[in-house]
């Protein structure tokens, strides 16, 4: 008689999926230590998010969620309880010290760097100091002064607004590359083209680009940021998103698997039912309560791998 092989349940919290940028391990190669996670505060909320350092404290990424209900991972011989899909993308360590340099920036004084940024909640944060690409980009958004071989700096609104618009032309510049449809064309905001646009604007791509880019900064800079754009306040929308089925991701939902808005064009017309086979006449007298529907079995991840690297390059 046979026996089955049991899997070991991994209970640890150590172990994860994850799906990462090739420069988050490439650092490995040329500086000591592994990637690390940490904890830091995020600069839109102010709440404790997820983020990792490559080797060296050389680049910093963002890391997201994808999360299903009653998920989990087989891995070996062994089953992962945490079914989380982790995924690791670039991110500039400049939105990370913007509000730090903000919040001293009340004294109106030039100071050194690590006296502006501390965090008694998040001390990691002084990591983001290793960052070359954060050193070497400071003055985009700060005043520098030197003084014998010291540093010091101060926080610039006027540059700071500068560098953001900046940021919103570059991705305006990849969603247009991308072909990523930000009118009212798009089932939910999955960048899913329903028919072909004639009437999206340049101010369409600037308020989708200003909305991305908004993920990442305070709401007050935010409002500053629109009106640095000169974009004016919307009064109303323009079109009713259809319903929304429940997130799985944090900037990612569900993609609509029906385009609702077509019954509220002019045209359009309901087709008459079609007659039925002998053989679904048959079916339909069958007893459904508590059967599942054969897409219910299957999930269309791979959408999110595909838009991992849409508008990675704006970001880092």
């Amino acid at each position: 008689m046979t026996t089955k092989k049991k899997r070991s349940v991994h209970t640890s919290s150590d172990s994860w999926v994850v799906i990462a940028a090739d420069s988050a391990l490439d650092e490995t190669k040329i500086h000591d230590g592994d990637p690390t996670f940490i904890r830091l505060r995020n600069p839109a909320t102010g709440a404790a998010s997820q983020y990792l350092f490559s080797s060296g404290d050389v680049r910093l990424y963002e890391v997201k969620a994808f999360v299903e209900d009653f998920h989990s991972w087989f891995i070996d011989q062994t089953v992962q309880r945490d079914g989380r899909l982790l995924y690791v993308t670039p991110m500039d360590p400049l939105f990370m010290l913007l509000p730090y340099l903000q919040s001293s920036a009340v004294e109106g004084k030039f100071q050194p760097l690590q006296q502006m940024v501390m965090d008694e909640d998040y001390p990691g944060c002084t990591r983001l100091l290793k960052c070359s690409q954060a050193l070497d980009t400071l003055h985009h958004v700060a005043d520098e002064k030197v003084v014998g071989s010291q540093k010091f700096h101060r926080y610039s609104q006027e540059k700071s607004m500068d560098w953001l618009k900046k940021k919103v032309l570059n991705t305006v510049s990849a969603l247009k590359k991308s072909d990523i449809s930000v009118g009212g064309c798009v089932k939910s905001i999955t960048y899913v083209r329903v028919k072909q646009e004639t009437n999206v604007t340049e101010e369409d791509y600037l308020r989708y680009a200003h909305g991305l880019i908004s993920e990442y900064i305070s709401e007050e800079l935010s409002k500053d940021l629109q009106k640095h754009l000169q974009l004016p306040e919307i009064s109303s929308p323009k079109e009713v998103d259809p319903p929304s089925k429940k997130r799985k991701l944090s900037d990612i939902p569900v993609e609509a698997e029906e385009d609702y808005t077509k019954f509220n064009r002019a045209d359009f017309v309901r087709k008459p039912p079609k007659k039925m086979t002998a053989a679904q006449k048959t079916l339909a007298k069958v007893d459904k309560t508590g059967m599942k529907s054969m897409s219910s079995f299957f999930s269309p991840k791979s959408f999110i791998v595909n838009q991992l690297g849409s508008l990675e390059v704006v970001f880092s």
